[in-house]
């Protein structure tokens, strides 16, 4: 009787998938660590320090995606930036916000913040369902034009559980639309009849990012630097109620849906607990010590050492775009896009021009 042979494949070609998790996870950080370094770079040559590095970076992590794929065997670094270093940025992020600052010297500015932060989202809502646009995408921009750009966006994103291609889209829609108004700002100003002090409060109010406040508001001179910080600080403020006020939508959903036999999300494992994001609690505890007389006494004596976290901040939030944005793919997704970003436009003008005529 013969005896059939069997012929082995060697398992060779396979071998390169088989990367220890360590390596995938300091390949990943250092991967969108270049990417973020290499934004940086892009975003000093001359007309693109407008935009800034996040949107340069994110712009190169969208290009690296359409052209070379996902690095797959990165995933886990990627995965961590996009997520761990993101909430280390955020909190980070809550020493800029001096609450007892916002209320001693602002309380009328506080109450204007709200009531903006109230029309922009609301607006940017209605229109976005007046178009038929996409509402997740629509919700994040609307966040991120009430409240601070990227910062509020990347804070609520895992309490919305958006994509994140959509979180990564917004964020550099965000960039690009504020970068355009502050600008359009500064060509605005010398032909207003605004006084420094209205001036630094019309861009504090109705500008996206701090950086795009600091931007349009630096030119007409520091006490309109100033009156524009204070009133962006208390939109900052209001990032941690707006976060308190969307769990608790979440955890209403998520249990409505369970007792009409629904489906519920399946990233929520029970809809009884309710529970607060880890970050967004550093985020104030943060907030907190910069806001206490002893961290207010040590950012004044070490100034150098508030511009290095602020440094550190920016960068690490950088490197967390990147990753969001090699999760992007826009292949197909520019009808989807056109009409939130068209809501938050028109609502972002209509802010401008609501705050302008009532400071």
């Amino acid at each position: 009787m013969a005896i059939q042979q069997t012929t082995i494949k060697p398992l060779a070609p396979y071998a390169p998938v088989l990367k220890p998790a360590g390596e995938g996870l300091a390949g990943g950080i250092g991967f969108t660590f270049l990417l973020a370094a290499a934004g940086y770079g892009l975003a000093q040559l001359p007309g693109l320090h407008f935009a800034g590095q996040m949107a340069c970076a994110i712009l190169l992590a969208v290009i690296y995606r359409h052209i070379w794929g996902y690095p797959q065997a990165l995933r886990a670094g990627i995965a961590f930036s996009g997520k761990t270093l993101l909430r280390l940025a955020i909190i980070l992020y809550g020493l800029k916000l001096n609450v007892l600052q916002v209320f001693h010297d602002g309380p009328s500015l506080l109450v204007r913040d709200f009531a903006a932060a109230l029309f922009a989202l609301g607006c940017t809502l209605l229109l976005a369902k007046w178009m038929k646009a996409d509402l997740k995408l629509s919700l994040l921009l609307g966040i991120g034009t009430a409240i601070c750009g990227a910062a509020a966006i990347a804070a609520v994103s895992p309490i919305l559980r958006s994509k994140e291609e959509n979180t990564a889209v917004s964020v550099g829609l965000i960039a690009l639309v504020g970068t355009l108004f502050a600008i359009g700002y500064t060509l605005l100003r010398p032909v207003l009849s605004l006084t420094e002090l209205q001036y630094g409060v019309w861009s504090g109010t109705s500008l996206h990012e701090i950086a795009h406040v600091a931007l349009a508001a630096a030119p007409a001179g520091d006490d309109a630097l100033a009156a524009a910080l204070l009133a962006k600080l208390g939109r900052v403020f209001l990032l941690v109620p707006l976060s308190l006020v969307l769990i608790l939508v979440q955890h209403r959903f998520t249990r409505r849906t369970a007792a009409t036999g629904g489906e519920p999300d399946r990233s929520s494992n029970s809809a009884k607990k309710l529970q607060l994001p880890w970050f967004l609690l550093g985020f104030a505890a943060m907030s907190a010590l910069g806001s206490s007389a002893a961290g207010q006494s040590f950012l004044h004596a070490a100034p150098a050492a508030m511009n290095g976290i602020t440094t550190v901040t920016t960068f690490l939030l950088t490197m967390a775009m990147v990753a969001l944005g090699l999760g992007v793919d826009l292949r197909g997704s520019g009808n989807a896009v056109a009409k939130p970003l068209a809501a938050m436009l028109i609502a972002s003008v209509l802010l401008a021009a609501g705050v302008y005529f009532t400071v």
